[in-house]
């Protein structure tokens, strides 16, 4: 068994090899070559925490695998990681489990390759502001992931703790130090989305963060943050805006996504106002952004079988090049 950590897979695989892999996850699910069970959530009362179970496979990829995410909030007060997670990968020809790997880092990498992807095809060519709604870890790759479909030149981050979005902002200065765009920190959630032509949710919020009202004509939400169903990040006035609602996956979204279920429940929003999964749009069966005015949001909760195409394409690049260290169990 392949050994890889995160410093490993760091000098491997980069966002533009996780934005291929994603599109092409998403193109494997449309075509009803993946087996994604819903994820199995474990929670953890004692200490507010939990932790996810998400198997999956890829039958033209000959890869299994299941990630194991727990997520321990009170983690930060002790110095701790609040996210942390393994991949196990199974070579699906013979049944051997072949590598295991860090899955914090590919979890923010394939988080923001997922909305990178729906930010291509449904966003506006020319879409320069991008507004980040929650500083936290996987604000990372979801400005890595925007910042190479579209040619930015300004992020307005907002954190409900200022401080992070000022920590966020040195951060992004070392990661993108060619990059000649502008960075400021807003001081709500409506002033940012208000400038923006992109907008990422990357909280836990349980109630929304901003104002359906701010948004502008032809804006384009990702929504990433909320994976659960008493978690919202969009009022219901956001969702009616909006022209056209895709999801990762039908399924997914509306056994854990909040910011549908939660107005479901109230009566105000229904189910049959989400335009369709990313996978359509990207094989071709429905259209993304045909106009520039439209309203575009997209909700992802997770699919595990994003999680089994990168830690697969992750170890044959291994392989290939011979980094990880090797183990007998």
């Amino acid at each position: 068994m392949l050994l890889l950590n995160e410093r490993m897979i760091r000098e491997l695989y980069s966002m533009e090899d996780c934005l291929k892999d994603v599109e092409q996850a998403f193109r494997y699910g449309q075509e009803g070559k993946t087996i994604a069970p819903v994820r199995l959530s474990v929670p953890h009362e004692k200490v507010g925490a939990e932790t996810l179970y998400m198997p999956s496979y890829i039958e033209p990829e000959d890869y299994t695998a299941i990630k194991i995410v727990s997520i321990f909030p009170t983690n930060a007060q002790q110095g701790r990681n609040v996210l942390q997670g393994m991949i196990v990968l199974t070579d699906a020809k013979t049944g051997e489990h072949v590598a295991m790997m860090d899955a914090s880092y590919l979890t923010v990498l394939r988080t923001g390759a997922s909305s990178g992807v729906a930010t291509k095809y449904l966003a506006r060519e020319d879409a320069k502001v991008c507004a980040v709604l929650g500083c936290g870890a996987q604000s990372i790759g979801q400005i890595q992931a925007m910042m190479a479909v579209r040619e930015l030149d300004h992020l307005v981050l907002y954190n409900r703790t200022p401080d992070k979005a000022a920590s966020l902002k040195e951060t992004l200065q070392k990661l993108f130090p060619n990059w000649s765009g502008a960075i400021t920190i807003a001081k709500n959630a409506d002033e940012a989305v208000q400038q923006a032509d992109l907008i990422v949710c990357s909280t836990k919020s349980t109630t929304p963060i901003f104002e359906g009202s701010a948004l502008k004509k032809g804006t384009h939400i990702n929504a990433i943050g909320s994976y659960q169903p008493h978690m919202q990040e969009v009022d219901v006035q956001t969702l009616h805006q909006s022209d056209k609602i895709v999801v990762d996956t039908l399924e997914g979204a509306l056994h854990e996504a909040g910011d549908f279920l939660v107005p479901m429940k109230e009566g105000t929003w229904n189910s049959a106002s989400i335009y369709g999964e990313i996978g359509e749009i990207i094989v071709g069966e429905k259209q993304g952004r045909t106009t520039s005015d439209e309203i575009t949001f997209y909700k992802s909760v997770g699919i595990a079988y994003l999680d089994t195409m990168v830690a697969a394409s992750v170890y044959k690049k291994a392989i290939e090049v011979g980094i990880g260290e090797i183990f007998s169990l």
